[in-house]
């Protein structure tokens, strides 16, 4: 594999050699907020999405982001990372915005500081499991529902806990609810429940994660005539549904194969990877434009 490089709040290293400083507070507290981002045919996509949220997040929590760290600044510094690392494919991005070192439980100060991290992917587009994935429903936690519920927050306990505990089951995944018992996510995904064509997916408002592919699947489905509705979804819609998938802007979509004893289906999981990497093939053409040379 390649040499890996980061940014760390602009400075360019090898990541082996990369410390996380022991006064940082996104270590020491979890105070930050971060996305991961997909490198698909060597391009960073959804970058507009992604920069929102994570701007959101960082308001949610009170981080101030200097002017500097704009859209457009950044995606000039993933991209040079991802060079650096020889990143040409597929690929991760975690982009990360914590607040500036100083302070115990009440910061000195609200500026941040941001990082960088790159890996590459096997695949240069998405790819539907071949084997699909068991999943049983955590219960020891519940996520709350709260402002923060919609942001990917570097206090990630819950996620952690339930991903050991699938280990623990010889799972793959575990689903996760709400203080109102409502399964809102997996540990690393948002929810999709397929019954008689139509989709069903947590709502916001419910707790779960705002995912950009979230969005993207409903974008996709209405687009190709697929009806969605948002709204709660119980364990007894799980033993109901045609189809159950997970999507997050890495994998994109995740079929399941069983819940419990109930099994699934993967017809509309595979419909969906394929529209995906069709909406992104055409998204990235070059336009004449793009070809045209300068006279």
């Amino acid at each position: 594999m390649s040499q890996l490089f980061v940014n760390i709040n602009g400075t360019v290293q090898d990541s082996e050699l990369n410390g996380i400083s022991s006064s940082n507070r996104g270590y020491l507290y979890g105070d930050g907020v971060f996305e991961s981002i997909r490198v698909f045919n060597g391009t960073v996509i959804n970058f507009d999405n992604h920069y929102k949220r994570l701007v959101q997040g960082a308001a949610a929590i009170k981080i101030e982001i200097p002017s500097h760290l704009t859209q457009e600044y950044l995606l000039e510094k993933i991209r040079e990372v991802l060079d650096k690392s020889d990143i040409n494919q597929g690929g991760r991005v975690r982009l990360s915005f914590d607040r500036i070192s100083g302070g115990n439980y009440i910061p000195e100060s609200n500026e941040c500081v941001y990082s960088i991290e790159v890996k590459p992917l096997l695949t240069p587009d998405f790819e539907l499991n071949s084997k699909g994935v068991e999943v049983d429903i955590f219960m020891d936690l519940k996520k709350p529902k709260n402002k923060l519920s919609n942001f990917k927050t570097k206090n990630g306990l819950i996620y952690v806990l339930a991903g050991i505990q699938a280990k623990e089951k010889k799972l793959d995944d575990m689903l996760i609810t709400n203080d109102a018992m409502g399964i809102i996510e997996s540990s690393n995904a948002n929810l999709f429940v397929v019954s008689n064509g139509v989709l069903y997916t947590p709502g916001l408002e419910d707790g779960c994660l705002a995912g950009t592919m979230r969005m993207q699947i409903i974008n996709l489905a209405l687009k190709h005539g697929v009806k969605v509705y948002e709204c709660n979804i119980l364990p007894q819609n799980l033993l109901s549904a045609d189809e159950v998938f997970l999507t997050n802007a890495i994998q994109g979509v995740t079929w399941v194969i069983g819940y419990r004893t109930k099994r699934y289906f993967n017809n509309t999981s595979r419909r969906f990877v394929a529209w995906l990497n069709e909406h992104w093939e055409k998204e990235l053409e070059p336009t004449d434009l793009d070809n045209s040379e300068e006279d």
